[in-house]
């Protein structure tokens, strides 16, 4: 049925609170060069995701890994210009209001779901590595204290500094309405992106035999683990819901220019996170845990101050992750009631912060299985943003468009289907048959 124009005009201003706040969280205001917004675009795109890639590279053998690394590097440059092209065919200014444009309330849920979940996700995963990263630190710098008295190694053991860090830090952080403040606090995150790849470059070979493991046989070629694989590359690489603020940031912006900077920043995006790849699955071949970083021991002063330095950039991290998620929340309220929501009351506020900042706390409680975390974010939510709403979108702007030309979209929106439903099933199966000591700190 054909949509009210009015009722139409509508719904895409609705959409524009939700993409605002993420606009924050890309770039100031004004106007950036190219160099300014390939920066923010490659800081985008390199965030926590990088440490899983050796066990991606695990999953696929060492060969597929890096086929499959560059295959989706490529398709990823392809979606992020193609989001544009559809901002541009619609008349839209945001990924939410393109795709509401194409497929009203139905793609909006769509597409605020796809948001939702892979800042719910990113913060299931943020809450392990804060697991996995500041309690091994302290506990390794108060070793002693840790041996001598009981209080101070419960006060020190994952669990309770999980609860510590996030009720602590994390949820107060979480409460403010100034997202400003929040990414002002996350300039930290480049820096320990940088620190872990060198550490897992250079530390890495240096670890002792009963550490590390050997690549052989088929790990050097093709494991059966392919699209668990590429769900966690995808998690990594996907930047597509802050791609049209990066555009708009761009001084005099057009196609030409936004193209050149996806290209670069793809490009480097897929070098760093080969490097990561290679080096940590050759250090520690079929050992490769889900967070590269938990292969080497707690005691590992110098790996301990990149866990340090990761483990406080998750701490920031995850109020902004909540923040995007609270307002997908507000934005999926709307649509059920069927009126706008100007801003949440207080209880409601503090409600949904509580749940946004308790279930992924609740989550990491029970789990260090980052991988499987990754997997399950990337084969879901990443799939829908990077593969399937793109291409599904254009189709639908372009209904004209000749049949040779829209067999790479159709290969496009199967792929990320098979990706779904294959790597979620695979990272279940996987999960159910692997104890948790199989991804925790040694």
């Amino acid at each position: 049925m054909a949509q009210d124009p009015g009722e139409q005009l509508l719904l895409e201003d609705a959409t524009d609170h939700h993409d605002t706040l993420l606009h924050h969280l890309v770039t100031e205001h004004g106007k950036s060069d190219l160099r300014a917004a390939f920066f923010n675009m490659s800081n985008s795109i390199l965030g926590a995701g990088i440490v899983g890639i050796p066990r991606a590279f695990r999953n696929a053998g060492l060969l597929t890994g890096l086929v499959l690394l560059a295959l989706l590097a490529v398709v990823n440059d392809w979606t992020l210009r193609m989001i544009i092209v559809n901002t541009k065919l619609s008349g839209a200014k945001t990924y939410t209001g393109f795709v509401s444009h194409a497929y009203g309330d139905l793609g909006k849920t769509a597409i605020l779901l796809a948001q939702g979940l892979f800042g719910f996700g990113g913060n299931v995963g943020f809450a392990v590595i804060i697991g996995d990263t500041i309690p091994h630190v302290l506990r390794s710098v108060f070793a002693r204290q840790v041996e001598s008295f009981r209080v101070v190694d419960f006060l020190l053991a994952r669990n309770t500094l999980i609860v510590l860090c996030i009720t602590g830090i994390s949820f107060p952080l979480s409460l403010t309405k100034d997202i400003g403040r929040l990414a002002k606090a996350s300039g930290i995150a480049l820096v320990s992106m940088s620190v872990i790849l060198l550490i897992v470059v250079f530390r890495g070979p240096a670890m002792p035999a009963d550490v590390r493991g050997q690549v052989s046989g088929a790990g050097w070629f093709v494991e059966p683990g392919i699209f668990q694989s590429i769900s966690v590359i995808s998690f990594a690489l996907v930047c597509h819901h802050n791609t049209t603020f990066i555009y708009d940031s761009i001084k005099k912006p057009t196609l030409d220019r936004f193209n050149r900077v996806t290209h670069v920043a793809c490009a480097l995006s897929g070098v760093v996170c080969g490097v990561m790849g290679v080096s940590g699955y050759l250090a520690f071949g079929p050992k490769t845990k889900g967070n590269v970083l938990n292969n080497f021991p707690s005691d590992d002063w110098v790996v301990n101050v990149a866990r340090l330095c990761f483990g406080l950039n998750m701490l920031t991290t995850y109020p902004l992750e909540l923040y995007v998620v609270r307002a997908v929340v507000r934005d999926l309220l709307e649509i059920y009631h069927r009126r706008e929501i100007p801003e949440l009351s207080t209880a409601q506020h503090l409600l949904i912060t509580s749940v946004l900042a308790g279930v992924p706390m609740l989550v990491a409680l029970f789990t260090c299985n980052l991988g499987a975390i990754l997997e399950l974010v990337g084969a879901t939510s990443a799939s829908l943003l990077a593969f399937i709403l793109p291409p599904l979108c254009f189709l639908k702007l372009t209904k004209m468009k000749p049949l040779g030309e829209k067999i790479p979209l159709y290969l496009c929106i199967a792929f990320g289907l098979c990706v779904m439903v294959l790597s979620s099933t695979q990272t279940i199966l996987s999960a159910l048959r692997s104890t948790d000591d199989d991804h925790c700190v040694v």
